[in-house]
C-alpha cells in the first residue's frame, strides 16, 4: 500500500501513524521535569485555518484529533468552537504531555489519550461509554453517531525530527531508532540490520528510489552492522552517484522508507480511517492532511470506498444506481496550503488536505 513518495523524511506533520503498545495518559496529565512549553520546540502544525474554516458547519459535540501531536490544531479548534470538545490520541508520550500542558487551559472540553490508529474504534467507543471524565464536555451530545468531526494530520512531526535521540533525522548522530512511541519492541536498528535485500529494495522503490533500490539495499547488507543514523546515511550517500547525490540529500526517501516500515504506517491508517467514518454523526466531517503519495493514495481509496459503501456501480463510473450514499467529499481531490503559509513555513510544501462529510438533512457539500 505505498507509492512514491513526493515528501521528505524532514517534512513534518503532527505525529505519525500510531503504532505500538496501547496506554492512556490520563485526562490533563502533566508534563514530566524538563518538558517546559518555553524551553521545547512546539510542532507548527499545517494549514490551520483551513482545518478551522471547514469545521464550521460540523454540529455541536467532539472532534476526535487522531494526531493530537503537541495539540495545535485542537487549540486553534477550541478557541474557534466553544460547543466543540476534544478527544485526542496520539501514540508518542513526549508530545502528549507537551499537548496537555498546552490544552490545559481548556479544562473538561479536553480529554488525552496515549493510543495507536489501530486502537481508534475501541478508544473512542469506551470513552464515550464512560461519559463524564472520559468523554470531553461539549455544547452537545449528538444523537446519531459519536463524533462532530475527525482531523487525521499524518507524517512527522518537528518534535521528533528535532530531538536527536529519537534517530528520526540523518542530519543528527544518533542510534538507528525511528518509533514514535518508544515503548514499541521494534526499532530501525532492527529493520536496517534483519530485513533481507529483497524487502530493503521493495521498500526503497516504493519511496520513491526507482533504478537505486537495489544498489542502496545491497550496500546497506554489506555494510552491517550499521548503528547509527550519520553512519547510515553515509553508507546510502556512498551507493548514490554523484548525478543523483545533486538532487538533495541521498538518504531522505531511505529514511521515510524505513520509518514508514518500522511504525507499520499504511496498515494502521486502514484500520483507524475507517473506523472514525464509521462513527461520525449527520453533518460531521473528516479531515486529513497527508504529506506524501503513499498517504495521499491510501486516504483516497479509504475516502472513495466509503462513498460508495452505498452504490453498486463500478468505482471507476458515476454512481447511477441510485444507492443512498452515507458520506460524500466536501471538495473534490485535495487541497494544499498556501503560498503564504509555505513562505513561513516550508515543511508545509508538501502537505494535502482530504475531506468528506456524512450529509445532514439540510446540508450541502462545497464545490
Amino acid at each position: 500500500m505505498r507509492s512514491p513518495s513526493t515528501g521528505t523524511v524532514e517534512d513534518s506533520s503532527s505525529a505519525l501513524f500510531p503504532v505500538g503498545r496501547e496506554g492512556k495518559l490520563p485526562h490533563c496529565t502533566s508534563p514530566v521535569e524538563g518538558l517546559r512549553m518555553d524551553r521545547d520546540p512546539v510542532h507548527e502544525p499545517v494549514m490551520v485555518a483551513q482545518v478551522v474554516e471547514l469545521l464550521t458547519a460540523v454540529p455541536p459535540g467532539v472532534i476526535l484529533d487522531a494526531t493530537v501531536g503537541t495539540g495545535g490544531h485542537a487549540a486553534a479548534i477550541l478557541d474557534a468552537y466553544p460547543s466543540l470538545g476534544l478527544l485526542g490520541i496520539d501514540r508518542d508520550p513526549e508530545a502528549l504531555q507537551i499537548a496537555a500542558a498546552r490544552l490545559a487551559r481548556f479544562g473538561d472540553r479536553v480529554v488525552l489519550q496515549h493510543a495507536r490508529f489501530g486502537d481508534l474504534g475501541v478508544v473512542v467507543d469506551e470513552a464515550w461509554a464512560a461519559g463524564q471524565g472520559r468523554w470531553p464536555k461539549s455544547g452537545e451530545v449528538v444523537s446519531r453517531g459519536v463524533l462532530s468531526g475527525a482531523l487525521f494530520d499524518l507524517g512527522v512531526s518537528s518534535l521528533q525530527l528535532d530531538r536527536p535521540r529519537r534517530g528520526f533525522s540523518y542530519r543528527h548522530e544518533a542510534p538507528l531508532d525511528m518509533r514514535m512511541d518508544p515503548g514499541d519492541a521494534r526499532t530501525a536498528l532492527a529493520v536496517v540490520n534483519e530485513t533481507d535485500v529483497d524487502e530493503l529494495a521493495e521498500w526503497f522503490r516504493a519511496s520513491g528510489e526507482g533504478r537505486l533500490s537495489g544498489r542502496i539495499a545491497r550496500a546497506i547488507v554489506r555494510a552491517r552492522p550499521i548503528e547509527t543514523t550519520t553512519q547510515l546515511a553515509e553508507v546510502v550517500a556512498a551507493a548514490v552517484p554523484a548525478a543523483a547525490r545533486r538532487r538533495g540529500h541521498p538518504a531522505t526517501r531511505v529514511f521515510q522508507a524505513i520509518r514508514i516500515a518500522v511504525n507499520v504506517e499504511p496498515e494502521e491508517l486502514a484500520a483507524g480511517l475507517p473506523a472514525a467514518l464509521a462513527r461520525l454523526a449527520p453533518g460531521a466531517r473528516c479531515l486529513v492532511i497527508a504529506y506524501h503519495s503513499g498517504e495521499g493514495r491510501l486516504v483516497k481509496q479509504i475516502f472513495e470506498r466509503a462513498i460508495r459503501d452505498g452504490c453498486v456501480c463500478p468505482l471507476d463510473a458515476t454512481c447511477r444506481c441510485g444507492g443512498e450514499l452515507e458520506l460524500r467529499w466536501v471538495f473534490r481531490g485535495s487541497r494544499g496550503a498556501s503560498a503564504s503559509e509555505v513562505s513561513v513555513n516550508p515543511r508545509a510544501s508538501s502537505a494535502r488536505l482530504w475531506a468528506v462529510e456524512r450529509p445532514s438533512p439540510t446540508g450541502d457539500a462545497e464545490g
